[in-house]
């Protein structure tokens, strides 16, 4: 799918530009993510990961487990249905 940014590395760190309105799923373990631009929805489905966004406009959702999430801007519908996380607005 060509608006949607697949990640699913384990232990890194990386930036991540969803530019004007593209998708992020996230899957893998013990990342850092730091996420710019205006994220259409974003979609957690690892564990461990501490994951930074500029904005996410849609839905926010998380299915993995004890993740620490943080976005900046926009108001998303938060769907958490994992365990163990940590989304905040800031």
């Amino acid at each position: 799918v060509a608006n949607t940014i697949n990640y699913g590395s384990f232990g890194t760190s990386a930036d991540i530009d969803c530019g004007a309105g593209k998708s992020l799923n996230v899957g893998g373990s013990n990342n850092t993510l730091r996420v710019s631009g205006a994220c259409a929805t974003v979609s957690v489905g690892g564990a461990d990961n501490k994951i930074t966004l500029e904005r996410v406009d849609g839905e926010l959702s998380v299915v993995g487990l004890n993740n620490t999430i943080t976005y900046r801007h926009g108001e998303p519908d938060v769907n958490d249905a994992g365990s163990g996380n940590r989304i905040t607005a800031g």
